[in-house]
């Protein structure tokens, strides 16, 4: 994809990672729309960058079947699609509570995995319709794992098994798009300085920081977004997951 001539919803773009990813984007010259639930903050990021904004539940096929409508109405098409939307949550198989909440289990998956592949699916549509490039390209996707997909913590098995998932999904997905000319490719980021890793408290924030190998610090959502351009520019890239972790093995 050419970056100047993209068209690229970002999912959970009013904060963190989905954010930078847009910032990154419009910088890049791409036509950007914005899915998120925060309208308030959604709207002020769409203004702040010149993109779109639509309030989208990515877990629900009408939401999101209406907001790449609205994408569609705004940009032209759809040609890229970079998956931010997430939660983060923390609990036990077996707590002292008890057995872990069967409803949180469901809720971060719905949200991670099910909203992921939800707007994957629907935006696969669309880009379906281009016209293919001179490599028979009409789209690309960039979804959201986590090195939790391959060494999760403990507490972490809710999360863990949302983000393998994701990762899972990689190469079949590239697999079932081949001859539709869509990519799919993954990013499993270790520990970034977003406002969900801030809200797992700071003493798990600093002991992962600690851990990581080189350099000794949290990920900058920037280095993200700079990781998402690749992907979607790179089209020889395809069927991948790629760690962005500073060499971080949790354990």
């Amino acid at each position: 994809m050419e970056l100047s001539k993209g068209a690229v919803i970002v999912t959970g773009g009013a904060s963190g990672l989905g954010a930078a990813t847009a910032r990154a984007l419009v910088a890049a010259g791409a036509q950007v729309t914005l899915f998120d639930l925060d309208a308030t903050a959604g709207q002020a990021m769409a203004r702040e960058l010149g993109a779109h904004f639509a309030e989208v539940d990515v877990t629900r096929e009408n939401s999101v079947a209406a907001g790449m409508a609205e994408a569609v109405a705004r940009m032209g098409r759809i040609n890229g699609l970079v998956n931010c939307a997430g939660i983060a949550t923390a609990a036990r198989v077996l707590g002292r509570n008890g057995p872990h909440d069967l409803a949180l289990f469901q809720r971060t998956i719905d949200i991670n995995l099910v909203g992921s592949f939800n707007c994957m699916r629907l935006a696969s549509a669309e880009m379906a319709r281009n016209d293919p490039d001179a490599d028979g390209e009409r789209g690309a996707v960039v979804n959201t794992a986590s090195i939790a997909a391959f060494d999760g913590q403990k507490g972490q098995v809710a999360y863990a098994a949302s983000k393998a998932g994701i990762a899972g999904m990689s190469l079949p997905a590239a697999r079932d798009m081949a001859t539709l000319g869509i990519r799919v490719n993954a990013i499993a980021p270790g520990t970034f300085l977003t406002p969900m890793l801030e809200g797992l408290g700071p003493e798990v924030v600093e002991g992962l920081a600690a851990d990581v190998i080189f350099p000794r610090r949290l990920g900058r959502p920037e280095e993200f977004a700079r990781l998402a351009l690749f992907m979607l520019d790179c089209a020889y890239l395809n069927g991948e997951v790629v760690r962005l972790d500073g060499a971080l093995r949790m354990r």
